[in-house]
């Protein structure tokens, strides 16, 4: 593998691409650590080092951020508001008929859906720029710290943050474009990987300087990598449907007659599921955040979907994981839409007769296939709270279940394209 970078780099047009998207990704990493106008910094860095509970509000987005939201920077909304516009784009699907006729209608149908995200992902970035400078003016972004990490408060500079923080939201997400047409990869996983990445030395250096430190860091590196090996084994895994097409004439040739295959992935949900549920459950605290402190709502709260180790918690975890699984599955795979379009072209499953039959065998086999995929969705996102029930060490963990399967994704689609580009000059490859 190391032979084959070597190659990579050798090669003029790979190497542009390469050097382009590592300079891409080092400016998202430089616009993480630049303040907003307005914010005092220095407050900021001591709140964060006095605050336990500090990423316990917006844990989640501020992983995906590489830590910029929790520093109050330019990027410090990352890339969240476009994979939540992104998300609702293609749920909108299913409601909205004229965006599933825009999806079918190919490039063009794509490039208008693509336009209503960026749309999308501006109006989101307001409101979550909002609430994230409405939080921290209440004093409610870092518990348990005095001091104030906006110094004014004014309307004019509030509006300047959040301009900011908008305008911060938008260059990432053309960073994230430049990427995708001028360097290798898809450019929004990339930036998220780069995020997560950032954040796991962090997480390691705490979790060395805590009680039995030595001991816990090395079980959780071992977790990690017996993690990261099952992570690849299965999402690499999928189950291959045979199709057959038969032979037909037109006029003096004979098409058809070739045997092919439906893959279908173990996770085709990928890491949806854990967001959904995560951002659901994370609602009621955020809310509890803003009521009285003393009432009994707010402290069963704090006390059963606050804190991640409690039943309750893991129970409705568990629960939403496997809902969204299902739900997530469904709007991706049709297998009505799948049948119409295999009989349109003279394809059948042998054994199976076409048309109806053939959509019922595929709603069987994703069923069971998903049943199995979201079992293994929902062992992966309880690692974190495992390790806080049995290892006692930080609940804000920063290498969870989400951030392994879209580390380990988005590495493994790099790779491919990388490979891919290789074998289209004649290389070997990065696998033999």
């Amino acid at each position: 593998m190391l032979s084959a970078f070597a190659r990579a780099f050798r090669t003029p047009d790979l190497r542009r691409k390469l050097l382009f998207t590592i300079a891409i990704m080092a400016i998202f990493r430089v616009g993480s650590f630049i303040p907003t106008p307005g914010v005092d910094y220095g407050n900021v860095r001591q709140c964060i080092d006095q605050s336990a509970d500090g990423t316990s509000l917006l844990g989640l987005v501020n992983v995906f951020s590489g830590g910029a939201l929790l520093q109050l920077s330019v990027f410090a909304l990352g890339i969240m508001p476009y994979i939540t516009a992104s998300i609702i784009i293609q749920l909108l699907r299913v409601v909205i008929p004229r965006f599933e006729a825009l999806h079918k209608e190919g490039q063009s149908g794509q490039a208008k859906l693509t336009q209503y995200t960026r749309y999308l992902t501006i109006a989101l970035a307001i409101l979550q720029s909002t609430t994230v400078i409405t939080t921290a003016r209440q004093g409610l972004l870092f518990q348990g710290c005095p001091l104030d990490v906006i110094a004014d408060d004014s309307v004019v500079t509030l509006l300047l943050m959040v301009v900011t923080m908008t305008a911060g939201t938008g260059l990432v997400m053309w960073l994230g474009e430049l990427i995708t047409e001028r360097g290798v990869g898809n450019g929004m996983s990339l930036l998220i990987f780069t995020s997560i990445a950032a954040s796991f030395p962090t997480g390691l250096w705490s979790v060395a300087g805590g009680n039995n430190g030595v001991r816990n860091l090395i079980v959780v590196m071992l977790v990690i990598v017996l993690v990261i090996g099952l992570v690849v084994f299965v999402e690499q895994s999928q189950r291959r449907v045979p199709v057959q097409y038969a032979k037909r004439m037109v006029g003096r040739r004979m098409y058809g007659g070739t045997s092919t295959y439906i893959p279908i992935k173990i996770n085709m949900a990928g890491v949806i599921p854990v967001i959904f549920a995560a951002s659901i459950l994370a609602i009621p605290t955020l809310v509890a955040q803003f009521g009285d402190q003393t009432a009994g709502w707010v402290r069963w709260v704090s006390q059963n979907l606050a804190a991640q180790d409690s039943a309750l918690y893991i129970v409705l975890y568990v629960v939403l994981i496997l809902f969204f699984c299902f739900f997530y599955t469904s709007i991706t795979f049709n297998p009505d839409e799948v049948a119409d379009n295999m009989k349109k072209y003279g394809g059948f499953i042998p054994g199976i007769r076409a048309g109806r039959p053939t959509a019922e065998y595929l709603d069987y086999v994703i069923t069971r296939i998903t049943s199995a995929g979201s079992l293994y969705l929902a062992v992966i996102a309880l690692i974190p709270t495992l390790m806080v029930v049995f290892l006692g060490v930080a609940s804000n963990l920063p290498f969870g279940g989400a951030s392994i399967l879209i580390i380990v994704g988005v590495g493994l689609e790099t790779v491919k394209q990388i490979d891919s580009q290789l074998q289209q000059r004649h290389y070997e490859g990065f696998l033999r």
